[in-house]
């Protein structure tokens, strides 16, 4: 596991900018997997710059994203869909056949997961999977106690994650009690890992990642089992490692 200390938020987006361009540019069909929340927002606008300065070209990528919101449309300002093409897909040339989400207004959820999954095993699997982290050390919406083996799934969300995500919505009421994720297992299949971190707020939970015991209480640390791994985060969320 390779870390990589940055000053500050502007300088951890850039160069998590230029990783995923380098893999878009030297890929011949890269496969990207992607997240979204305030973390990656940086990464994503230095791409735009990227390929507004004719610097990469995203034509021939597909994507694939972490998690979506059950019970969202795709077109609910609040889901990760619409997230995804105000803030990435709509300013680059992504092709909108290569974009792919859980579908969060489906009816069977369990064949959702597994036809989400399939889909991806279907492409080639992931080339590099861009995370974030909770400040439970949650990846994607693996909550503390999801077994390492689950694939996509389903999941009730806790308390603190819907707290922590009530900042796009109008209300606590307003946010979902449950989303689809991929799970470990699939994270875990990705062929490169980028983790970015930021802030005091996962500050602890990126040491506990970092020093202590992988365990299933801790869902980020199984990624120190993983053998390509880059760590990206500023000065305040290492500054207990």
């Amino acid at each position: 596991m390779e870390i990589i200390r940055v000053k500050d938020y502007e300088t951890m987006s850039k160069k998590a900018s230029e990783i995923v361009a380098d893999r878009v540019k030297t890929l011949e069909n890269p496969i990207l997997g992607l997240a979204t929340g305030s973390t990656p927002e940086g990464m994503y606008r230095y791409l735009i710059e990227k390929y507004q300065a004719g610097e990469v070209s995203f034509k021939s990528a597909k994507s694939f994203n972490l998690d979506e919101y059950i019970g969202l449309s795709a077109d609910d300002k609040n889901s990760y869909n619409y997230y995804m093409f105000d803030k990435f897909f709509n300013h680059v040339d992504i092709l909108k056949e290569n974009v792919n989400l859980p579908n969060g207004t489906a009816t069977d959820l369990k064949q959702a997961c597994l036809d989400y999954d399939q889909k991806i095993k279907d492409a080639g699997g992931i080339d590099i999977q861009v995370l974030g982290i909770g400040v439970n050390g949650h990846i994607g919406f693996n909550e503390p106690g999801t077994p390492f083996t689950m694939r996509t799934h389903v999941v009730d969300l806790t308390e603190s994650t819907r707290q922590a995500n009530s900042i796009y919505f109008s209300s606590l009421d307003e946010v979902p009690t449950q989303a689809f994720t991929m799970g470990i297992g699939t994270i875990m299949e990705s062929k490169e890992i980028i983790l970015l971190a930021y802030g005091e707020s996962k500050a602890n939970a990126i040491a506990q990642m970092l020093k202590g015991e992988v365990t299933e209480d801790l869902p980020a640390s199984i990624l120190k089992n993983h053998p390509n791994v880059t760590v990206i985060a500023d000065e305040k969320a290492l500054s207990l490692v």
